[in-house]
Parts: structure tokens; C-alpha cells; sequence
């Protein structure tokens, strides 16, 4: 199975279901799981399906339509005049005009959703999330300035500053993220501590475009704490903020900034 055909299984995957259990769309969760591509394909549309379900469940249904509706069907078994025939027919119209609403206002309504939910919280829980679900570098090298040439070729910041620390850190590749419509650039770094089978970087930085944060960091400031397991250090330089994430200690965090 191919992402490609992954996504379009996908598009009939709802979150919270028996949908899982079904063979094909086991498979491509499956697949999800080992293709970082798909992974965040499908958790752009398990968020999609979530924010249609919260919409859905927001709908008031019209005073007396359950009870119109089973009376109306009752009514069928014997005869059905014109006029209540129509009154149905209208109501159902009615409910379907809504449904077809939503469902076109979805498109506009999540851009809105994203700007309301771009705060550094929310952006600090995505990219430990990435750095801690497995991740595939774009790029694996240990020579920065192909690194930097990549995020450039990617439009993704790559005039970023690195402390003396990091200059000194074994870098090991990148790979660009995605976070409210605009890029991340993930920059994959070695602490020089023993690494398990199959991991290759226990240290990494993301750096995002300052204005896309409405509570980013001042100029200055140094925010450290503990996020799921990690400790993460975050800061603004320029019109860049920088998220710097590894296990340890304040002390750990503190010898690479």
C-alpha cells in the first residue's frame, strides 16, 4: 500500500470508531505509524473530523421534528396527504441545507479555529510530539551547510543562529514541519550520551517565524520546562523563536544554549 492509496482510505476514517477494525483501514494506520508524511496527513484530518463532529453536535434540532417525523412515518402506512407529504419533505430539505452548510463553512471555519490556537503551548506540545513519536529526517547528513541549503530550497527559516553549543553539537540532519500554515524547521543534533538501537539524535531544535506565535517569548527572555518527558528550552532571537528539547534536566538543557 502506497501513501497515496493510504490518504484515500483515510478520507472515509472517523476517529473514536469501529472504523478502525475495518482490514483496509487498518493497514493504512498501520502505515501511518511509519510514514511520518501520513502521520501528520492523518492528524490534520482526524482535527478536521473533530472540529465537523463539535459543529454537528452544536445544531439544534427543530422544536417537534421528532415527533413530526415518526408521526408523519406512521401516517405513511395508511395514506399520506399532499400537505403533510410536502411539510416532511420540507423539514428534511431544511435539515440537509444545514448539513451542506457545515460541511462548506468547515473550510473557512478551521483557518479561523488555527489562528485562535496559535499559542506557544499549543506549538511546544506539536513539536515534542514530533521529536517524540518517531520522525523521518528529510535530510540526513552531518555537514550543516547542506542543511541550511535544504530549508532554503524548502522556504523554510534557515538564517537561524546556533549558540556555540550547537556549533559544537554533531548535527545529524533536518526536516521541515508544518504548524499553522507556515514551516518549521527541524534541526537534529547528538548530546554525545549513548543513543538506543535505530536513534539517531536525542537533541533537537525548531524554528519557527516569530509573528506566527501571539505569545512568543521577548527578545531576551528564556522559558525552561519539563513537557512530556523532555525538557525544553525556548526563547526568541530576532524575528525567529527558537524550541530547543532534550531528556534531563534544566542543567542538560542549559549546556547547549
Amino acid at each position: 500500500m502506497t501513501v497515496t492509496e493510504a490518504k484515500a482510505i483515510l478520507l472515509l476514517y472517523r476517529p473514536g470508531t469501529a472504523d478502525a477494525e475495518d482490514p483496509q483501514i487498518a493497514g493504512a494506520l498501520t502505515l501511518a505509524k511509519r510514514e511520518p508524511e501520513l502521520a501528520r496527513w492523518l492528524e490534520d484530518h482526524c482535527a478536521r473530523q473533530e472540529a465537523l463532529r463539535a459543529k454537528f453536535r452544536k445544531i439544534t434540532v427543530p422544536a417537534g421534528l421528532k415527533e413530526q417525523i415518526i408521526s408523519e412515518q406512521a401516517a405513511r402506512i395508511v395514506t399520506l396527504s399532499r400537505h403533510r407529504r410536502n411539510t416532511v419533505f420540507a423539514a428534511l430539505a431544511a435539515l440537509a441545507a444545514v448539513v451542506i452548510l457545515l460541511i462548506v463553512m468547515s473550510s473557512s471555519w478551521l483557518p479561523r479555529r488555527q489562528i485562535e490556537d496559535n499559542t506557544l503551548a499549543i506549538y511546544r506540545n506539536q513539536m515534542v510530539g514530533v521529536a517524540l513519536r518517531g520522525y523521518g529526517m528529510d535530510l540526513t547528513t552531518n555537514d550543516p551547510a547542506p542543511i541550511r541549503a535544504y530549508l532554503v530550497q524548502k522556504q523554510a527559516p534557515s538564517d537561524f543562529v546556533l549558540s556555540a553549543a550547537l556549533q559544537k553539537a554533531a548535527v545529524t540532519g533536518c526536516a521541515v514541519e508544518g504548524w499553522q500554515n507556515v514551516k518549521v524547521s527541524m534541526i537534529c543534533f547528538r548530546t554525545g550520551r549513548p543513543l538506543p538501537p535505530n536513534q539517531s539524535s536525542d537533541l533537537w531544535l525548531f524554528v519557527v517565524d516569530r509573528a506566527s506565535l501571539k505569545d512568543a517569548p521577548e527578545n531576551g527572555q528564556l522559558r525552561i520546562a519539563a513537557n512530556k518527558g523532555l525538557i525544553i528550552a525556548v526563547w526568541t532571537q530576532g524575528d525567529k523563536v527558537y524550541l530547543l528539547g532534550t531528556e534531563g534536566d534544566e542543567s542538560t538543557i542549559r549546556k547547549f544554549l
